[in-house]
């Protein structure tokens, strides 16, 4: 588990962590992810993808703000699991879900509501 917290300009800290079902892993993010953040989330991505899981859930569900640059790790995310690591996101309601509908991230990328939706998606 990784946590990154300076409050001088960052007064909630963003704590990353992953944990493993099977060969599915999931990295889990609680808190804000901005430009200092975000390369704390894409660090425990990497590590997670080196391992060659066969499917990846990056859970925002307790993120409380997700800036655009967020949103740029999902994409490489997305981008470095082509066809060889299904990837899904969990987020559910205005700070994450929402921005990401509006600029079409949801078109490309599975979004769903919870850790166990995803889980059910990956197994069909």
């Amino acid at each position: 588990m990784s946590s990154v917290m300076d409050k001088s300009t960052n007064p909630s800290p963003c704590i990353v962590s992953s944990d493993w079902q099977d060969s599915t892993v999931i990295v889990r993010c609680v808190g804000v992810v901005d430009m200092l953040t975000a390369p704390e989330l894409k660090r425990e991505i990497a590590t997670a993808l080196a391992k060659q899981p066969t499917s990846l859930i990056v859970d925002l569900s307790l993120v409380d703000f997700l800036a655009s640059c967020g949103m740029s790790v999902l994409i490489s995310t997305h981008d470095e699991c082509d066809s060889t690591v299904r990837f899904v996101v969990v987020a559910d309601g205005p700070a994450t879900s929402r921005p990401m509908q509006l600029i079409g991230l949801s078109d490309i990328i599975a979004v769903r509501p919870t850790v166990e939706a995803a889980l059910q998606e990956l197994a069909a």
